[in-house]
């Protein structure tokens, strides 16, 4: 047969098709096959050296710790990597809102792995394609946004899990190789984070939160203050409005009340730091786009203020 130079254990065909020595095409089955024989990772093995696929947020919340979560909107391998090595216990690629895609999506989890932190993808929409390819892309933990219903937390946690606890294809193409043992297992490890923030999820919030398959809800503050107001109050992170902050409360006491998590996206540590007090698992602490916004801005200022320059345009220049 016509091989090709290849990794030990696998051969190269000529159309460039990976087959294992076995025969078998189904290369992330493989590597996870390989991992399980290798047997218990060493102390201090890396991922994909032996060891078996765990969930770093869920080994921070069996510690009995608070996670701290970071957000990436700019679409940058370079941005990812460095908020990455800046210690948080996970970091979102935001597909929703995010100035990106899956092929912007891909390089960024590539440049996290470098880094103990937990890869979280928020997907566009309640869509299986989407959310399938992220898992497979390597994300542990999805963040669904719009959830009105336990209908669709149902359909939603439908695409985090292979069967019978699932519909998710197999094909894990990445996460295989990023994540050492992964396999079917990955049921017991993904984390699928509905998102509150109607007037509608948030009425149906215990139904949503008793829902199997769904291991935490999400809180987005903006559109929960524009739902549940009426467009009274503006869009925006860490409410003070008396109304909207029970609501955030609420969602929080029934997530614990049902033996999930709760996280909740946050402007500032202060705030954030409040949220742990109400019963927060997770509280997201700004974002790449938004820290460099005001990193840039309190820079040009502090020179402005120290050399008495104004800004090219303004009066008197």
């Amino acid at each position: 047969m016509n091989e090709q130079p290849g990794a030990r254990g696998v051969r190269r065909l000529r159309n460039g098709k990976a087959q294992d020595r076995t025969g078998h095409r189904d290369i992330p089955s493989y590597l996870s096959r390989k991992a399980k024989a290798r047997g218990p990772a060493r102390p201090g093995a890396a991922s994909g050296e032996g060891a078996m696929f765990t969930n770093r947020l869920k080994q921070v919340w069996a510690e009995g710790r608070p996670a701290l979560n970071g957000w990436l909107s700019i679409s940058s391998p370079f941005v990812a990597e460095i908020m990455a090595g800046g210690g948080y216990d996970s970091l979102t690629i935001d597909l929703q809102h995010g100035a990106l895609d899956y092929s912007g999506m891909l390089p960024m989890l590539q440049a996290m792995r470098a880094s103990p932190v937990a890869p979280i993808v928020r997907v566009p929409w309640r869509e299986p394609g989407i959310v399938m390819k992220a898992l497979d892309a390597g994300a542990v933990g999805i963040i669904c946004p719009m959830i009105d219903t336990a209908e669709q937390a149902a359909e939603f946690a439908s695409f985090m899990r292979y069967p019978p606890r699932g519909t998710r294809s197999y094909g894990p193409t990445r996460a295989a190789v990023a994540h050492g043992g992964y396999g079917t297992e990955a049921n017991e490890e993904v984390l699928a984070f509905a998102m509150i923030e109607t007037k509608q999820g948030l009425q149906n919030v215990e139904a949503i939160a008793a829902t199997p398959g769904i291991d935490g809800l999400y809180v987005g503050p903006s559109d929960l203050a524009l739902g549940t107001s009426d467009g009274r109050l503006a869009p925006g992170f860490d409410p003070e409005d008396a109304d909207l902050v029970a609501s955030i409360k609420h969602i929080a006491a029934v997530a614990r009340a049902k033996g999930i998590k709760v996280g909740l996206h946050c402007g500032a540590p202060a705030y954030a730091a409040r949220a742990v007090g109400w019963g927060f698992d997770l509280t997201t602490v700004s974002g790449d786009s938004r820290l460099l916004a005001m990193a840039a801005s309190a820079s040009v200022e502090e020179w402005r203020r120290l050399t008495g320059a104004s800004a090219s345009g303004s009066a008197g220049s």
